[in-house]
């Protein structure tokens, strides 16, 4: 019996594997929503797809263009792989009525596309992640990248490059990562590349590149490599450079320079500058370069490059290297960064200025209003009213009877006041108030029959009763 299991499950897995391949797709395996058409020779992308795949596999095949609507139909696709095949091109419309906003992640890695153009991206607006290392790429248009608003990587080494436009991914929201390396750059634009969002700037990888040695790039790099940003740190021996511009004759950048440069002016000089909203303020830009050629720009902390002679909205930059703002906002605080940089002798000194906006009442010296001294005021005010109240509130004073025979018709009210004898000739006068209690209606002691209860001080006379007992009966002699 467990011989014929043996032989039985192999051959049960073997006669399923091959139903799998052949139930529609083409030899294609399937798994829940993972379609994969791997290394079937295909030259283009089966027809046949279920439209509930979700992950395709397209590698190691033989496509060679990518034409309009060949995802056609597949509204919930989040992943497609095409490495290794040989796509020289991508028309416009091939991912169009696909899955478009849902698509992530796009490889297109290790084939033969010789630009990247931004028609061929506009129906993937939430993609997050496209590879393309391992082209021909030469040419990469401006709007193909900013065309990807949810674009969060983009890796574009192994290719030939000899230029970039950092100027559209200087404003991508979400753009955290981009590889460059082991292309064709024979120099950086240091004040695009300064101008970049610090998220992006610690992605940025440029090793492998034939840069041109010079002061200004190792200085980049040094301040990156201090500040611990894994894309230099992670690859120091990479990052080379050719010595006037001779081939095959390198240096590396990093750890120690060739040339005789600067390194104390690569950490950047921190100052502190506070100015009143709505007021004018005056950045400088200190350095020790001096020269005929020396030239400066700056960068706001919007990413905004001002350099002389020229201005930026409110910002104004002067030819000594000074930066004006006009009228300060509070959307004008931040770090500003300036470049002095020496073109003949091919150095540069970066220092960083960290502007504070404050509101234009901060720093006036008001008198305030002093709390505890009104408090103390308002209790000496209620202490006066209250001694006026007791010792010099005007009462009519009333003979005691000889006895009691003579007592008045007030006086068996009065006498529940207390003891005659409590208090002797002379001795001061005290206000209490009477709670007249009998008889209850609704609640409330009203004034008819027996008196009863007590009296003490604070327990207040209903409206009746001040009108029944007069202002006698309030006074204890």
């Amino acid at each position: 019996m467990r011989a014929l299991l043996s032989w039985t499950w192999p051959a049960l897995l073997l006669s399923l594997l091959r139903q799998t391949r052949s139930a529609g797709e083409g030899g294609c395996l399937r798994a829940s929503d993972i379609l994969s058409c791997a290394g079937l020779g295909l030259d283009r992308p089966p027809a046949d797809v279920p439209a509930s795949v979700a992950a395709l596999d397209l590698s190691h095949n033989w496509m060679s263009v990518l034409r309009g609507g060949s995802f056609e139909g597949l509204l919930r696709l989040r992943s497609v792989r095409l490495a290794h095949n040989r796509l020289t091109a991508i028309l416009p419309g091939a991912f169009r009525n696909s899955s478009g906003e849902l698509l992530r992640y796009l490889d297109l890695s290790s084939n033969k596309l010789r630009a990247l153009e931004a028609a061929s991206f506009r129906d993937l607006p939430g993609l997050e992640e496209l590879l393309l290392f391992n082209n021909l790429l030469v040419t990469v248009e401006r709007d193909a990248v900013a065309a990807l608003g949810g674009l969060r990587r983009l890796y574009l080494s192994h290719n030939r490059l000899a230029d970039f436009p950092f100027r559209s991914v200087r404003g991508h929201p979400d753009l955290v990562l981009l590889d460059l390396s082991w292309n064709r750059l024979p120099r950086l634009p240091l004040a695009k590349l300064t101008s970049l969002p610090a998220r992006l700037q610690r992605a940025l990888y440029l090793h492998g590149n034939p840069l041109a040695c010079d002061c200004a790039t190792y200085r980049v790099l040094r301040l990156w490599e201090l500040r611990g940003y894994p894309a230099v740190s992670d690859f120091q021996r990479d990052h080379t450079c050719l010595i006037d511009g001779v081939r095959g004759l390198s240096a590396r950048f990093l750890p120690d320079f060739p040339q005789a440069c600067n390194s104390s002016a690569v950490t950047p000089q921190s100052s502190e500058v506070t100015v009143k909203a709505g007021g004018p303020a005056l950045l400088h830009c200190s350095t020790a370069l001096t020269g005929a050629h020396l030239t400066f720009f700056w960068v706001s902390p919007h990413h905004e490059y001002v350099a002389a002679p020229g201005n930026k909205g409110s910002l104004s930059a002067f030819a000594n290297g000074s930066l004006r703002i006009a009228a300060a906002r509070a959307e004008d605080s931040g770090v500003y960064w300036c470049v002095a940089r020496d073109a003949a002798g091919r150095r540069n000194e970066t220092q960083e200025v960290n502007v504070t906006v404050v509101p234009q009442h901060a720093g006036r010296h008001h008198d305030s209003f002093n709390t505890g001294l009104t408090t103390l005021l308002g209790c000496l005010v209620s202490l006066i009213l209250v001694l006026m109240y007791l010792y010099l509130t005007p009462c009519r004073r009333r003979r005691r009877p000889a006895s009691a025979n003579e007592a008045g018709p007030e006086s068996g009210r009065s006498s529940i006041l207390g003891p005659a004898t409590t208090e002797g000739p002379g001795r001061n006068r005290h206000v209490v108030f009477l709670e007249p209690v009998g008889k209850r209606q609704n609640g409330r002691p009203g004034l008819g029959g027996a008196l009863e209860g007590h009296v003490g001080p604070g327990s207040l006379l209903e409206p009746a009763a001040r009108q029944t007992l007069p202002d006698a009966a309030l006074v204890l002699p």
